[in-house]
């Protein structure tokens, strides 16, 4: 695609398009990194990246960037066809959609599906090989099911959900629109219940079912159990990566993301906007007020208000504990100077 029309439908976007300059008007292919594009690639940077040097070599034939004098005077003196957003990275998300759009759905229904008789199954519907689909489940128009995902029975899916191959839903599980869950992900699965005995551990049922609203989207290899009673509930726009561990009975407020390998133990309850990166864990019937931000693995063992930043093990406010780690690289040296004038005052 020639750059001017990619700027042209970019136009109609979300990103905010500033200004552009074409040069030589490259057909581009795809998108690439600054390091690695080529003259029929484009690339993009943000404000204060790292990489800002590296516009002085790239190969890229264009480039996104921000509204910034020097970047656009080295895009002007290397004769680089260029446009400037307010949101760069956005605006290459775009045009990565247009440049590369998702292939085609796998089209109708294939013979080798096993499909219960009592299943509602909506218009332009897309089931690929070897799906199982139970009984009583409803799955709503523009779906597509890729090949070995297995739904179990009573299963709502919304319009245009996305289940990829070898994903698990459970029973009773509710699912919004436009939700999508990659492979090897396990959605309804039952919570970790059981109930100690003298004679050992006794199982408590799990008989709840698992909600996500609109637009939720689960990475590959994660589970979202369902609790004895009740619901657990994800909240619209959230978005999960892959090998995150969800518990019975957890609700998250809207538009929330976390990062692999978090774990949320049962009844945790999280507001809008939360983000909690690699490895957090968030510990049982805890509150996480909305729009908390928790750094890299850090605990979370009781409630945190609303706008926090937190960090450590057990979670603190980050400002502290950037102040903490700084202190305990310095514990031997100071560990030193205790025991030097331990000495001085016994002797």
């Amino acid at each position: 695609m020639r750059f001017s029309k990619l700027i042209t439908d970019l136009q109609k976007g979300s990103s905010g398009l500033e200004a552009s300059e074409l040069g030589t008007d490259p057909d581009l292919l795809s998108g690439a990194s600054i390091e690695q594009a080529l003259s029929n690639q484009i690339c993009f940077l943000e404000a204060g990246n790292s990489l800002s040097k590296e516009l002085n070599s790239t190969k890229a034939g264009a480039v996104i960037i921000p509204s910034q004098e020097d970047l656009i005077e080295i895009a002007q003196r290397r004769e680089l066809a260029w446009a400037t957003f307010k949101n760069p990275r956005l605006a290459f998300a775009e045009v990565l959609e247009l440049l590369q759009p998702t292939p085609q759905n796998i089209s109708g229904i294939h013979p080798s599906a096993v499909i219960h008789e009592n299943v509602f199954l909506g218009d332009n519907i897309s089931i690929g090989a070897n799906v199982f689909i139970g009984n009583g489940s409803r799955i709503a128009s523009k779906s597509v099911i890729y090949p070995g995902a297995v739904i179990y029975e009573n299963v709502i899916l919304g319009e245009a959900c996305i289940v990829h191959a070898n994903a698990v839903i459970h029973p009773r599980t509710k699912l919004g629109k436009k939700c999508v869950i990659h492979s090897n992900a396990v959605i309804g699965s039952e919570g970790f219940g059981f109930v100690p005995t003298p004679n050992g551990w006794r199982k408590m049922p799990q008989t709840g079912r698992v909600v996500l609203q609109d637009e939720v989207e689960i990475g590959c290899g994660s589970n979202i159990d369902r609790p004895a009673v009740g619901e657990t509930f994800i909240g619209a726009g959230t978005k999960i990566d892959n090998l995150v561990q969800i518990g019975h009975g957890v609700t998250t407020g809207k538009d929330c993301a976390m990062a692999a390998q978090v774990g949320i133990a049962g009844g945790a309850r999280l507001g809008n906007g939360v983000i909690l990166a690699g490895q957090v864990g968030v510990g049982n019937r805890v509150k996480v007020g909305d729009r908390v931000v928790a750094s890299s693995k850090c605990g979370i063992h009781s409630d945190v208000a609303p706008d926090q930043v937190v960090s450590g093990f057990p979670a603190i406010p980050n400002r502290l504990w950037l102040r903490c780690s700084i202190a305990f690289s310095k514990l031997p040296e100071m560990a030193k100077t205790i025991k030097e004038l331990t000495k001085r005052e016994t002797s």
